[in-house]
């Protein structure tokens, strides 16, 4: 039995992440010795006696990883494109959780190009980016949900959100307008583990990344 200091500790982010996440690690040969979806614990022994999860908001995967908390995460690009990767290597793109980060805006309405626009978003850093590179200042007001809100009660004159099927922002009267990045889930590592603990982690990226593979080919 390892013991706690032997134990390669791995963070997944909660919600559609985790449902298409599991699978993954479940065709590498480990399984969650408790029922994730029912369960209220946060820490999950596996199948593999060497291997545990921890069950995290996504936003704190790179956070704990960064830190050494967990050893490696797994989280959405756009969390990465946000919080950067210092202390991390991303080492696999898992090909799930599919979507883009998009600008968007009231259907019909005159998309704004005067210096200064006003953002709604949770995507602070790649909000303000993006617009400087288009030469505008953008004035970012940090929100956490209900996007589609902001624009309709003239709280902003755009949003950047993850957009999917794109059904919530037609329901509201928005439209997507500018490609910002595709995204999809990543496999990170905290680059002191990736140093001391090279072999089990490479041994599991080498199955993780076969069970992608095989994801792929049966699509």
């Amino acid at each position: 039995m390892p013991s706690e200091a032997d134990t390669l500790t791995i963070a997944l982010t909660k919600g559609r992440i985790l449902k298409e996440t599991l699978p993954l690690f479940e065709g590498a040969g480990i399984v969650p010795l408790d029922d994730i979806a029912t369960s209220r614990k946060l820490i999950f022994p596996t199948t593999h006696e060497s291997v545990k999860f921890v069950l995290l908001r996504g936003s704190d995967v790179p956070t704990y990883v960064r830190h050494g908390a967990a050893d490696m995460g797994v989280v959405g690009k756009d969390i990465l494109m946000e919080f950067g990767d210092e202390g991390l290597y991303e080492i696999l793109d898992l090909e799930i959780a599919r979507c883009r980060l998009m600008t968007a805006g009231i259907d019909g309405a005159q998309q704004k190009t005067a210096a200064k626009i006003r953002v709604a978003t949770k995507f602070v850093n790649v909000a303000r980016e993006h617009y400087s590179l288009r030469g505008l200042q953008p004035n970012i007001i940090k929100l956490y949900g209900a996007m589609e809100l902001a624009p309709i009660m003239r709280l902003a004159d755009e949003i950047v959100d993850i957009v999917d099927t794109g059904n919530t922002l037609k329901a509201n009267g928005m439209v997507p307008r500018e490609h910002i990045a595709d995204i999809s889930s990543r496999l990170i590592v905290n680059k002191a583990s990736m140093r001391t603990r090279n072999p089990i982690i490479s041994t599991l990226l080498e199955s993780i990344s076969d069970a992608v593979a095989l994801r792929r080919t049966e699509k």
